[in-house]
């Protein structure tokens, strides 16, 4: 087989090369104040961080996994991208007109505002880090089993050069390295991907070939309007349950961080236009890569699953580019470089991400007189101990069998959606309290991690059967030198041995045994088939109900005492054609009518402080300044009576 050669290691090498060159850059430029570290001073441009915000999600799991998605299920999965289009459009009306304004760094800083209780702080603070410990840890697994596959590079190692790549530039250039290194890898990423599609397209036939491969096996049945939430890919498991799976992402820190930095509302509601249209085309582009990986392999008429080349369909992408690029040097390490390059810029997010909850919710609240120097010094360590723990989840991670993302949406899902649950209620339910939010969220959380492991562990759940693999009746093994007249010989692979791994589709018969027919889920297994896709909504919506029921049990607050600065009016947001007579009457007693001047208020207030601070530092620095003034004069006499005596 086909490996990696000297100019795949230099593109390779290059691309970790330059990023680490754009966190050393920014480590020396720019980075004055924390807030320069954590949200590049709130004067980021709206590209850029339009790009970070796109890449940041667009990570391994979807390099890898949204073909793969294809490759074992078909091209259903392309519908879940509506989703993304959806998120983006609910961002600007669900989160960036109530953060913005606040001027917060922290997402749990706003709950601390919202139920004046440090508690509900520190419960999701608790919930976002191990959510986000856990997704990077899967995003470093990703490349690795892609590396390990192609170079037999081992796979521990590969996640150490991208965690120790992701984390010397984050800790030392801050978000304003992030956010640029995010857009020179998004370049990479995007060379990557067209040149798969387009050379995979050419070798595999044409494109008449691959569509023809893919119908024929029906991968491009896309429409299954069964309601049965326990289907795994449905329309409506897919669009509706997709889409309420994404909703997640708006409200995470990765997402607020962004929104912060830019410098007014309207920039920040323009990254989001921006990055809907964008994810909808750069995952649909992933998507038609597992079908041409399919028409490849079919079309050689050797399947690498189906004839154990492979042991994983994460590794269906990576093992054909080393077999198209076989004959141009350097592109197949574009490939690799493309992946890691997609790892790297969701980790860095993460990184940074996790060092702003760090600051704001454990050492600025609890540390109130340490210095800027200090606080940034803080930051930089604690991206250090994150990148630590995420490796050691990543070994965890390689545990779990399936498609990288299915595993990453399930495990999400079980903090993801009391996550989402908790944002809707504080934001849209005026008679929720502390204590609602805190047992609903934890009781939420507890079913959450009961669903997923059992999805996850259980040894009498079946998995949904994967769609018929390619052809076999063409794989050889490594060719021999045969007789004396020096021909080359080919041994047809010996396939005769089971297949009913997981990925079985549990038509293969083979000589040792038989498949049994499958009955369906029984007991508590029909509970933990409920589609991946739907996980996320069902939390979202036992988390409402949880926190409302506790609240009201335990005393819901008078509307009128509602402090509305830190609430949205559902009606407004997504009703603004509604009579504001009607909507007023809707608000239920609560004032949101003196919102916005309650927020001018503020916001004025809060420019006013900054300027007395600002004079005040001034007016110190110039008294600290004749003060040393004054002291040099004093001292010079007695300098040159010393040095007279020792004359």
């Amino acid at each position: 087989m086909a490996s990696f050669v000297i100019y795949d290691y230099i593109v390779f090498c290059l691309t970790i090369v330059v990023s680490l060159g754009i966190g050393v850059y920014y480590a020396f430029a720019s980075q004055k104040t924390t807030s320069d570290y954590l949200v590049g001073g709130r004067q980021m441009k709206v590209i850029p961080v339009a790009v970070s915000l796109i890449v940041s999600f667009e990570s391994s799991i979807m390099m890898l996994g949204f073909p793969a998605e294809t490759y074992m299920y078909g091209m259903m999965f392309w519908l879940s991208i509506f989703g993304f289009l959806v998120s983006c459009l609910l961002a600007t009306r669900m989160v960036v007109p109530l953060v913005h304004p606040l001027k917060i760094t922290s997402i749990n800083e706003y709950y601390e505002l919202r139920y004046k209780s440090r508690r509900v702080r520190l419960l999701n603070l608790a919930v976002g880090c191990i959510n986000y410990i856990l997704y990077l840890g899967i995003v470093l697994f990703a490349p690795g089993i892609a590396l390990e596959s192609v170079t037999s590079f081992p796979m521990w190692a590969s996640i150490l050069v991208v965690a120790v790549a992701a984390v010397i530039y984050t800790s030392i250039g801050g978000i304003k390295a992030v956010i640029w290194t995010d857009v020179f890898q998004s370049v990479v990423m995007f060379m990557g991907i067209f040149a798969i599609l387009i050379k995979g397209t050419m070798v595999a036939g044409g494109v008449s070939k691959v569509y023809e491969y893919n119908k024929n096996t029906g991968r491009l049945d896309m429409f299954n309007f069964d309601p049965d939430p326990t289907i795994r890919h449905t329309f409506w498991t897919l669009v509706v349950g997709g889409c309420l799976r994404l909703v997640s992402l708006n409200f995470g820190q990765t997402t607020i961080q962004r929104i912060v930095s830019t410098p007014t509302q309207k920039d920040a509601n323009r990254v989001f236009y921006l990055a809907g249209p964008a994810f909808f085309l750069t995952l649909s582009l992933l998507t038609l890569e597992g079908a041409v990986a399919y028409g490849y392999f079919s079309s050689l008429g050797c399947d690498p699953l189906k004839s154990r080349q492979i042991y994983s369909p994460n590794q269906v992408v990576p093992f054909m580019v080393l077999k198209i690029f076989e004959e141009l040097p350097g592109m197949s390490g574009l490939f690799m470089a493309s992946l890691f390059s997609a790892s790297l810029s969701t980790l860095s997010s993460g990184l940074s991400s996790l060092s702003a909850l760090a600051i704001e919710d454990i050492v600025k609240p609890n540390f109130r007189t340490l210095s800027e120097k200090w606080i940034t010094l803080i930051a930089k360590i604690s991206v250090v101990i994150v990148g630590a723990l995420c490796v050691g989840i990543s070994f965890m991670i390689a545990k779990i069998k399936g498609p990288i993302s299915q595993i990453t949406f399930s495990v999400l899902s079980a903090f993801g959606g009391p996550a989402s649950g908790l944002y809707i209620f504080s934001v849209f339910c005026p008679w929720g309290n502390a204590k609602g939010a805190i047992i609903g969220t934890l009781l939420t959380a507890v079913i959450g991690m009961w669903i997923t492991t059992g999805q996850n562990f259980s040894t009498t759940l079946k998995r949904t059967p994967g769609l018929p693999l390619g052809p076999t009746d063409k794989c050889y093994d490594v060719p021999t030198l045969g007789n004396a007249t020096g021909n080359i010989t080919y041994t047809p692979l010996d396939l005769t041995s089971s297949w009913t791994d997981y990925y079985s589709n549990g038509s293969e018969t083979t000589t040792a045994s038989v498949v049994t027919p499958y009955q369906g889920p029984q007991g508590l297994d029909r509970f933990y088939s409920l589609s991946y896709q739907w996980l996320t909504g069902f939390l979202t919506i036992v988390s409402l109900i949880l926190c409302s029921i506790v609240s009201i049990i335990v005393g819901r607050p008078d509307p009128a005492t509602v402090d509305v600065r830190y609430m949205l009016p559902f009606f407004d947001q997504f009703f603004p054609f509604l009579p504001q007579k009607i909507r007023k009457k809707l608000y239920g007693g609560v004032p949101f009518e003196l919102r916005e001047e309650m927020l001018h208020k503020m916001n004025v207030w809060d420019n006013e402080k900054s300027i007395k601070d600002t004079d005040l530092t001034g007016k110190l620095m110039d008294e600290t300044k004749e003060e040393l003034s004054d002291t040099k004069t004093e001292l010079t006499p007695l300098t040159r009576a010393a040095s007279n005596i020792d004359n």
